[in-house]
């Protein structure tokens, strides 16, 4: 049996130099903690945004989380919206509380 050097070698998880990395970092291409929360910068039907996943991930239960990027609701002339789910965070909370609303403007809690 030879003993051969690069056998013996001990490699350990090191940072990789930043000039010879292959790909930018998070922080340099000025991306959010969670790339779901971004806004594409070209234009998006709103079958493509409805498509969009802004989290998928277990929660500390273990069950399953996924929250659209965009949540498509009915705009009171007939059309469809995509409001994104920072951006247009408190136009949704305003969506809600209208669902919660009956048709005398009596708050209904179930």
């Amino acid at each position: 049996m030879t003993n051969n050097h690069q056998d013996n070698e001990i490699h350990q998880p090191v940072s990789d130099d930043p000039f010879s990395r292959e790909r930018p970092t998070v922080k340099e291409r000025k991306l959010t903690a969670n790339p779901g929360d971004r806004i594409a910068d070209e234009p998006q039907s709103i079958e493509e945004k409805a498509k969009q996943v802004a989290v998928d991930v277990p929660d500390i239960t273990g069950d399953q989380i996924t929250v659209p990027t965009y949540f498509v609701v009915d705009t009171p002339e007939g059309d469809k919206k995509a409001l994104h789910h920072v951006k247009d965070a408190e136009e949704i909370s305003d969506v809600i509380r209208q669902a919660r609303v009956n048709e005398k403007g009596e708050r209904i809690w179930w």
